[in-house]
């Protein structure tokens, strides 16, 4: 029995902790600076805000290092906190091949292929990728280069590249394809992480 009121739900793919609040929730309130009796006591709230403390620390730790120091540390890390929240959810499993294998894939795993699949395309950064629905759509959020003379072509692009490696890497269909796009950036900022990595001593 609990006294907790009923959460709202906004997103179907958003993970309930097994004490009944839902994750995007108590991350939010962590980030708000939000407190509450049962975040304070619950160990299940506690661990999620600690998983996230701990891989935010790590990532900003990066804004003292003038080696690993990006052009942009605060757009840098933005980007980064963006993919670690759905990093840390493993979110619903999603059906593979044709409709009677028994195949799954888990929505964190096929978010990160297909992140890296739209950063094939060159000068793309890839942040967010959301999936939902049956079949499953697609949510992406990028950052491209500055100097792109077609935007929207570059978009068809990226749907193209994530679209392929959907089908013919993982086995996935795909429903709608959203890209967007949240920045216009340097040619240094859009540089491959590969890239950006190599370069460090």
């Amino acid at each position: 029995m609990t006294d907790l009121p009923p959460e709202t739900r906004t997103d179907p793919d958003d993970e309930t902790l097994p004490c009944g609040r839902l994750l995007s929730q108590v991350w939010a309130d962590w980030e708000e600076g939000v407190h509450d009796d049962h975040t304070a006591q619950c160990a299940h709230c506690r661990l999620a805000v600690a998983d996230l403390e701990r891989l935010e620390s790590q990532v900003r730790a990066l804004d003292s290092d003038p080696a690993q120091q990006p052009v942009d540390a605060a757009s840098f890390i933005d980007r980064v906190m963006d993919v670690v929240r759905l990093e840390l959810r493993p979110g619903r499993p999603l059906p593979l091949g044709e409709a009677d294998e028994d195949l799954r894939i888990m929505e964190n795993v096929a978010a990160r292929a297909l992140r890296r699949a739209a950063e094939e395309v060159p000068g793309v950064r890839a942040g967010s990728c959301r999936l939902g629905g049956t079949p499953v759509d697609v949510d992406l959020s990028v950052h491209v280069p500055l100097t792109t003379p077609d935007v929207q072509a570059l978009a068809q692009q990226i749907r193209d590249r994530v679209d392929v490696t959907a089908h013919e890497r993982l086995g996935l269909h795909l429903g709608e394809i959203n890209v967007r796009i949240t920045d216009l950036v340097s040619e240094d900022e859009a540089a491959p992480r590969s890239a950006q990595e190599g370069s460090a001593p």
